[in-house]
């Protein structure tokens, strides 16, 4: 980039400070990734530099339509090459490389991760991490500055535990599970592969009492927060543990930030829940 943003041909490009971007790639080598197909007319030794949106795009960008109502910014892209659908390849300007999908969100999104993958975080334990005796943290787990892991904590392989998290007593985490800076779990069992971000909150009581003019009574909440394989908990979303039973979020459910799930929820397989929703108690 030029240091502020702009590739070589002025299109808008990722700030390489918070983005490594990996690099370059042919077109094939993205269809391939895509699982899309490459247009009769694109080459498939061309190279493609980055991705960036419709409007931005440069000649060595790939972006992507999914929505019909950008057409007009489709048709007036200078992106080097484009993912879209077959029945849209048509409307595509003269000199557009295209990879033709029928799900071209799904195929850019492929795209996008092979430019930009995941950072696989250097294992370690910073020294002012504090871990009970009793706990247990499997290999090449990395525990940030003023973590804390209670006694009896179970961590699985190659986690990452975020700064000023808490993990409290007896809570089972699985292997390839991250964990955000100022997270606190408790009263928990999580799954797989699981992210959690900053400031999320698992395994609190819920909100429990009886009612009383003298003053309210709280009943004890006895159950625990079970956590699927593959789920997600955005930033600063709570969940109650269950007051009898088990607060459950199944596998591959991706929570928004700023979400709150009441003591014995159930939710299924692949739940999607947008920021600022709220689900009330046994639901």
């Amino acid at each position: 980039t030029d240091g502020n943003g702009r590739g070589t041909d002025g299109s808008v490009m990722p700030d390489s400070r918070f983005h490594t971007r990996a690099g370059p790639f042919t077109l094939a080598v993205l269809a391939a990734a895509a699982a899309a197909d490459l247009h009769a007319s694109a080459d498939p030794d061309a190279v493609i530099e980055d991705v960036a949106p419709l409007d931005a795009a440069g000649r060595h960008d790939l972006s992507f339509l999914d929505n019909p109502r950008y057409l007009a910014a489709f048709e007036a892209s200078g992106a080097g090459a484009c993912v879209v659908s077959p029945r849209h390849a048509d409307r595509a300007p003269p000199g557009m490389a295209l990879l033709l999908s029928g799900r071209p969100y799904m195929s850019y999104a492929r795209i996008a991760q092979s430019f930009y993958p995941s950072a696989q975080p250097e294992p370690g334990i910073a020294p002012t991490a504090v871990i009970a005796e009793t706990a247990r943290v499997g290999e090449g787990c990395r525990i940030d500055a003023s973590a804390v892991i209670e006694d009896g904590a179970e961590i699985g392989r190659r986690c990452v535990i975020g700064a000023n998290a808490v993990i409290g007593h007896a809570v089972q985490i699985g292997d390839d599970v991250t964990i955000g800076p100022c997270a606190v779990l408790s009263h928990c069992v999580v799954g797989d592969r699981v992210y959690i971000y900053r400031g999320v909150c698992i395994g609190q009581e819920g909100f429990g009492f009886a009612p009383d003019a003298a003053g309210h009574v709280a009943v004890p909440q006895l159950g625990r927060v079970v956590i699927g394989d593959d789920a997600q908990i955005g930033a600063n979303s709570t969940i109650d543990r269950g007051s009898g039973g088990d607060t459950v979020v199944g596998p591959d459910c991706w929570i928004d930030n700023l979400v709150q799930i009441a003591h014995n929820v159930e939710l299924g397989r692949g739940v999607v829940m947008v920021a600022q929703a709220g689900i009330a108690g046994s639901s």
